[in-house]
């Protein structure tokens, strides 16, 4: 694949764009399942073996299927906070659910129809968009064979193995954790790595300047931020807001970074966020230009060239006009004229964030729910000038929140995808009309599961129906953060103090947004990114000619292969789950995983050795002098 630095305009893609094969076909459209990777896998595996399919077929079906699962993502991370707020329950109906995930999904498809001329052509040397990427190496692996596809299914294979033995039969530990006592140098100070094969991928891929930054974002957060917080908040006699009833002193390193570090981070997104925005508008206003320009003309220009045509911008404006007008007068959904129009504005601000942050950490490391937080703040925040701050505004304030979450989810998925299919030639109207599609099926899938969920097991801790219900963090985060913003009680000195820490790092030259995202999220999502970036550090050290550009390198064919077969193991583990069948609870597992607990530190040396290992056999197939 092209590396940082190459001219889009020298890129050529697998199939040229002169080159007509079937793409958008019945076929393409009826294979769809869910999941890029695992689906792309499938695609040269099982699809083209049976249907003889082309590889831009191939590119559909990855393509619809990953419109499910983002759009899954973005409502079970927010709707079900209508359970927890005042009236909210009275909308958790299907029909809502249907409405708000077909509402976010569709404006996620429509707001990146022009932002991908601007972030996925014109920066295709800057933007790696590792999932994107790797599902162009599965797709043209497959299509070439030989010792393409081998170098990908090693790493299938390998990372199929690697987490079998781990989250099944429990031969190591998934998150290898070192923590500091509280009455240390290094108060509730917290090493861990969540060392999974497909995060290794991922850092391998975007490098280690990128990974760099953002694991330093999580130390920031872990080693610094946490212990500071312990530190002084240990002589604390009463709870120090937002917490209400626990003192700090009695708080694990994960409940404070649940209760304090979170509105930190999230201040430190919003703050990177709106950076990243100042800094792409120029490159939006080009793409709309020449988008309107095209219609003025009366000659549209993407309609000569076929790997360039989109969705037409009028088409782009009308439906989200459309869309959410009809979202402001369907009396079922609690919206008013001035919701409508915030999650106009904050759904596309949103989108073209999302979208540059999936280009360069990622989608596993898209904090969705970060942006979220800060649309709700935004909201709640015009609510509270304007008098709006009676419990009957929860639920208006959250479906704002809902369907921005569902669309930058919905983004950062339809941002890999046009990456996959602008790396490997195919039509990107096609490809829209694909997600499109993905959106509306799974919308009427997803309302239905989320009440079966509810009725059987139970949403959120309170729940009364069963024994063990689903908690739902991210769905009781959210409904905290809208009352708590409404009653006016949110702690603003946190919210503002990440903000400082992105506009130090704006400051000091570094793209806050990376930095900020690893603040974010825990240190074991960034740590073994890092490993994995550091690997491509070496590889480079040792041969200056691996992966070089215009090629597809061993090392990113194993990559690829190690977040395919994650992916697919991930699905496994899922269908065990849904079961009942739980990889948590057999018998081999509990018995390894006493073994570990029993070795003390020495069961993190351990499994963080395992992941070593895996990481020394990447750089072995990285330097492989062996032709691809």
């Amino acid at each position: 694949m092209a590396q940082n630095g190459q001219n889009e305009k020298a890129f050529k893609p697998y199939i040229a764009a002169s080159d007509l094969m079937p793409e958008f076909t019945p076929k393409a459209i009826g294979l769809t399942v869910s999941a890029s990777i695992p689906i792309a896998v499938l695609a040269i595996a099982v699809f083209k073996k049976i249907g003889n399919s082309t590889i831009l077929e191939n590119n559909i079906v990855q393509t619809i299927g990953s419109a499910g699962e983002s759009v899954a993502a973005g409502v079970v991370f927010t709707i079900p906070a209508l359970l927890f707020l005042d009236g909210g329950v009275d909308y958790f109906e299907y029909f809502q659910i249907l409405v708000l995930a077909l509402a976010g999904g569709i404006l996620g498809v429509l707001f990146m129809v022009p932002l991908r001329r601007a972030l996925i052509v014109k920066e295709h040397g800057v933007l790696p968009y590792p999932e994107g990427t790797a599902c162009a190496d599965v797709l043209i692996a497959g299509e070439k064979g030989g010792n393409l596809a081998q170098k990908v299914y090693y790493g299938l294979g390998a990372a199929f193995l690697y987490k079998v033995f781990m989250s099944i039969f429990g031969f190591w530990k998934e998150t290898p954790t070192k923590s500091f006592a509280k009455d240390s140098n290094l108060p509730n100070g917290t090493i861990m790595a969540e060392i999974s094969p497909e995060l290794l991928g991922v850092g391998y891929i975007i490098g280690p300047k990128i990974s760099g930054v953002m694991v330093a974002g999580g130390v920031l957060s872990w080693l610094v931020l946490i212990p500071l917080i312990t530190l002084f908040g240990s002589g604390l006699e009463t709870a120090f807001p937002p917490v209400k009833s626990k003192l700090i002193a009695d708080m694990t390193a994960r409940e404070i970074w649940s209760n304090y570090i979170r509105y930190i981070g999230a201040g430190a997104v919003t703050f990177a966020g709106i950076m990243t925005l100042i800094k792409t508008i120029p490159t939006i206003i080009s793409a709309f230009r020449d988008s309107l320009g095209d219609i003025k003309s009366g000659s549209d220009k993407s309609t000569a060239i076929r790997t360039e045509k989109d969705l037409p911008i009028i088409f782009v404006l009308v439906g989200a006009v459309v869309l959410v007008a009809f979202m402001a007068i369907i009396p079922s959904i609690p919206t008013n004229f001035l919701s409508a129009i915030m999650i106009v504005i904050f759904g596309f601000f949103f989108v073209t964030v999302s979208s540059r942050i999936v280009g360069i950490l990622g989608s596993s490391s898209n904090p969705i729910s970060g942006m979220t937080i800060a649309t709700l703040m935004a909201t709640s925040l015009i609510f509270v000038g304007l008098g709006w701050t009676d419990s009957s505004h929860q639920p208006i304030a959250l479906v704002v929140g809902s369907i921005v979450c569902i669309a930058a989810a919905n983004a950062g998925a339809t941002s890999q995808d046009l990456k996959t299919g602008y790396l490997v030639g195919a039509t990107p109207v096609k490809q829209q009309w694909g997600l499109i599609i993905g959106v509306v099926a799974s919308s009427f899938v997803i309302g239905g599961t989320m009440l079966i969920l509810n009725n059987a097991i139970g949403i959120g801790a309170d729940s009364t129906v069963s024994s063990n219900p689903l908690p739902a963090p991210q769905a009781t985060l959210m409904a905290t953060v809208i009352k708590g913003l409404l009653s006016q009680d949110l702690p603003w000195g946190l919210v503002i103090t990440g903000m400082a820490i992105s506009a130090v790092v704006e400051l000091m030259g570094i793209r806050s947004l990376t930095f900020a995202v690893g603040a974010y999220l825990p240190l074991s999502t960034t740590a073994p990114i890092f490993i994995g970036g550091l690997v491509k550090w070496l590889v480079e050290r040792k041969s200056k000619s691996a992966d070089e550009e215009g090629e597809i390198g061993p090392g990113a064919l194993f990559s690829s292969g190690l977040i395919a077969g994650g992916s697919l193991t991930g699905i496994l583990l899922a269908i065990l789950i849904a079961t009942e069948v739980e990889p948590g609870k057999n018998v081999i597992q509990l018995l390894n995983l006493e073994l570990l607990e029993g070795l003390g530190g020495y069961g993190d040396l351990i499994s963080l050795g395992v992941f070593v290992g895996l990481g020394a056999m990447l750089y072995k197939f990285a330097t492989s002098k062996e032709k691809v």
